[in-house]
């Protein structure tokens, strides 16, 4: 570890200190295959600072932070720390730096405890006088407000809980620069709330933070300055004090845009059912009892509550990717058993999972095999693949859902994160699924794909598919469903039909009508339940 090591929390910064950059990228760029994700972009970081990042998906942020954290190398370009310039070579040059980075997606040890994964690559010598590794773990978790269990073992944490792991494992290192890119993305509300206070007490010890979200709101809330990229190239950097949630899309996208949501037409009274749920229960990660519900032809049903809620099990149970206990899942009114995926699909059950990296797509292989990876017997029709049948249809079916670039040989990894969702979803409708069960289907992904997203959904419903949209953000459940299940502790606690949604109806039966009162402040249409 360098001299550039943050002060501890209570600590303070000299004047000198704070004028001096820490960190400087000179003209860095980057280009993957056909794609230039960077083209001459400058930034700097000051200690002290929380410099976000903003831009649609595919501007380059999150290739600048890895860039920055030793991730990837720059194909031209410099990095400088404390003015001198270096050259990192992987992760942990840039640890030995002072810089570490969050990752998006997690890159945990399921099998290890939270302890174990967080002293990762800490040494002896980094910890504090007369501390054990455990009890420095239990100490940052605790001055921190994480409240984690610091022994659970990783893989039964829910995802919203790995993602403090993430963040304390950055934090334990001890790091004068941390590279967060999209860290609120899974957390409740009140969650994200306690981080953003964490990062600023960080922040005003001395640690410098480069922050990349799309949740613009919260970008202003925190930033100290906020850098716009757009196809690679710096738009401009600008003082939150100056900007507005409207103004930074402007510059994200060169032009105005607008964040509402396409108009939904209710489906024909007598739309039949196509999911039918009886007293579903299972005992995933979190336990559900009792789920009742069903999904109409043309229908958008959404599943929400707080995380944890079992919102995503239920997803799961009715998918054959966990085994249900007991409960009736029925198809166009006939009782199927799933016992695996596999079995879901062939029945026209499709699902988008909520981490596309761990459950959705192979990032190493092409947008083409990963399109064509469930339907392969498709395009065999002699047991051999046909290989310009299968490269003309994946090619139709992702321009359809907007991937760019669009070409069906680019490996998902070099695409940005919004364009690998799309993948996802030209997986599933290569074949027009029964029942498309989406969970988080815009997590992780900027305005402009967002939009995009949402386009596709409601036409999917105009068209007459069924739909179970599994969903924290409060305002995509109220501009996209029909009707609304809220979860609560693994059971439904409220469903809405169409005239009855609205905001405080669903954080009332999330939260539960005696604690409702309860709920974070300011838990409005930004709520991340």
């Amino acid at each position: 570890m360098t001299d550039l090591a943050p002060t501890d929390v209570a600590g303070t910064v000299s004047a000198e200190a704070v004028a001096t950059p820490l960190l400087e990228a000179r003209s860095v760029a980057k280009r993957f295959g056909g794609v230039q994700a960077l083209a001459g972009v400058d930034l700097s970081l000051m200690r002290g600072e929380v410099h976000c990042l903003v831009g649609e998906n595919g501007a380059g942020k999150s290739t600048l932070g890895k860039i920055i954290a030793g991730v990837i190398q720059p194909d031209a370009g410099t990095v400088a720390v404390g003015g001198r310039p270096v050259s990192f070579r992987g992760p942990r040059d840039a640890l030995r730096e002072g810089i570490t980075i969050v990752e998006q997606e997690l890159a945990l040890v399921p099998a290890m405890s939270v302890v174990e994964n967080v002293l990762l690559g800490v040494k002896r010598a980094d910890l504090p006088d007369g501390l054990s590794g455990r009890r420095y773990v239990a100490k940052l978790n605790d001055d921190l407000g994480l409240e984690l269990d610091i022994d659970a073992t990783v893989e039964r944490l829910p995802i919203a809980e790995q993602q403090k792991v993430e963040i304390l494992r950055a934090l334990a290192r001890r790091a004068s620069a941390i590279v967060m890119d999209e860290p609120t993305a899974r957390l409740a509300k009140h969650e994200a709330e306690n981080l953003l206070a964490v990062m600023r007490r960080l922040s005003a010890a001395g640690t410098a933070i480069v922050y990349v979200s799309h949740f613009l709101e919260e970008v202003l809330s925190i930033a100290t300055r906020v850098t716009v990229l757009r196809n690679g190239a710096l738009v401009t950097t600008v003082d939150p004090a100056d900007a507005t949630p409207d103004s930074l899309v402007t510059l994200m996208l060169g032009r105005e845009a607008t964040l509402a949501f396409p108009p939904r037409r209710l489906p024909p009274a007598d739309a039949p059912e196509v999911l039918s749920v009886r007293e579903l229960a299972g005992d995933g990660a979190v336990p559900v009892h009792d789920v009742t519900l069903s999904v109409r032809r043309g229908e958008i049903v959404a599943l929400a509550g707080l995380v944890g809620s079992g919102r995503s099990e239920v997803a799961r149970l009715i998918f054959g990717a966990d085994r249900r206990a007991h409960g009736v899942v029925a198809l166009d009114g006939e009782p199927i058993e799933l016992r695996s995926p596999r079995e879901a699909i062939r029945h026209g059950i499709a699902f988008l999972p909520e981490s596309r990296k761990d459950q959705g797509l192979f990032l190493a292989f092409s947008s083409r095999e990963n399109v064509t990876l469930p339907h392969v017997e498709d395009v065999s029709p002699l047991g051999v693949i046909a290989r310009r049948a299968e490269w003309r249809e994946a090619a139709a079916v992702l321009e359809r859902v907007g991937v760019n670039p669009s070409s069906p040989g680019t490996r998902v990894d070099a695409l940005s994160g919004g364009n690998q969702q799309k993948v996802m979803f030209a997986k599933w409708l290569w074949r027009t699924p029964r029942l498309l069960i989406v969970d988080e289907p815009t997590r992780g992904v900027d305005v402009g794909a967002k939009a995009a997203i949402y386009e596709l959904l409601v036409g999917l419903a105009a068209e007459g598919m069924a739909i179970l949209l599994v969903s924290s953000e409060l305002e995509e459940v109220l501009g996209l469903a029909h009707r609304v299940v809220v979860m609560r502790r693994g059971r439904p606690a409220a469903t809405l039909e169409p005239d009855r949604i609205a905001e405080d109806a669903i954080l009332r039966a999330a939260f539960g009508s005696d604690d409702a009162a309860g709920a974070p402040a300011g838990g409005g249409s930004h709520e991340r339940a």
